[in-house]
């Protein structure tokens, strides 16, 4: 089976607008998702993108509420067709040191960036494993491998990502499926410019290759784990970092 429409959620931030246009390249659908109270900035988002000649259509929906992913994915197979490729890049921080990090702080970041997995990929792989193709690509990051400072809440649900990622694998392989995740180190974006220009020296200076990734970058390694060429990887993570962390 071909891939038909691909799915990506918290899809108009900049690497998910980044991972539109690596698809849109590949002449495939687009469903790019934003959380409700996101969606004036996503459609315009969506409007560039289409202007530019991508087949895309947004869908504002909670990835933290299960009831509202099955509805929204459910009209998603119905409406646009049967969909062969998640990719689940919503994310949020609430950055702070544990001990002034308070429990809806932890709460919020696990329930986006943790049970936001589970909510729409528990939806799609059913009707992925019926139809013997699939591919799901988890955004986690290198943080998620390495810890940092501030991030116990962002760096657990990331690295719980990783196992997700990889028992999954191993639920899925024997019905054409593969899922693997993708770890981005530091991203030229909004996020990283929000940063004082002193830490993005020293963070630079901590970068083997000597600066932050373009969010192409990240698109392209997400473009070729969703491809036919990559069935044979499954239960794996890629590493986009610039050589910040080495496992």
């Amino acid at each position: 089976m071909t891939q038909q429409v691909v799915l990506i959620t918290g899809g108009t931030g900049a690497i998910g607008t980044a991972l539109c246009r690596e698809f849109a390249k590949q002449g495939l659908t687009i469903v790019t998702n934003c959380h409700p109270t996101d969606q004036e900035r996503s459609e315009a988002v969506v409007a560039t993108l289409v202007a530019e000649g991508a087949n895309v259509q947004l869908s504002a929906f909670d990835v933290t509420d299960p009831d509202s992913c099955e509805e929204a994915i459910a009209k998603i197979e119905n409406d646009i067709g049967p969909i062969s490729t998640v990719v689940n890049a919503a994310g949020i921080t609430r950055d702070a040191k544990l001990v002034k990090l308070d429990s809806k702080q932890w709460t919020d970041v696990m329930r986006t960036n943790l049970d936001g997995v589970f909510n729409v990929t528990r939806q799609c792989i059913g009707p992925m494993t019926e139809r013997k193709f699939g591919r799901v690509i988890n955004i986690s990051s290198v943080n998620g491998q390495r810890g940092q400072i501030g991030q116990t809440n962002y760096s657990a649900a990331k690295a719980g990502m990783t196992g997700f990622t990889k028992a999954l694998a191993r639920e899925v392989a024997r019905d054409g499926i593969t899922v693997n995740s993708v770890s981005p180190g530091y991203v030229d974006s909004p996020m990283i410019d929000a940063v004082p220009d002193k830490v993005k020296v020293k963070l630079i200076s901590e970068i083997p290759v000597g600066r932050f990734a373009d969010p192409t970058e990240i698109a392209r390694a997400v473009g070729f784990l969703a491809s036919q060429d990559s069935g044979y990887i499954t239960g794996t993570d890629l590493s986009v970092n610039g050589g910040y962390h080495i496992a």
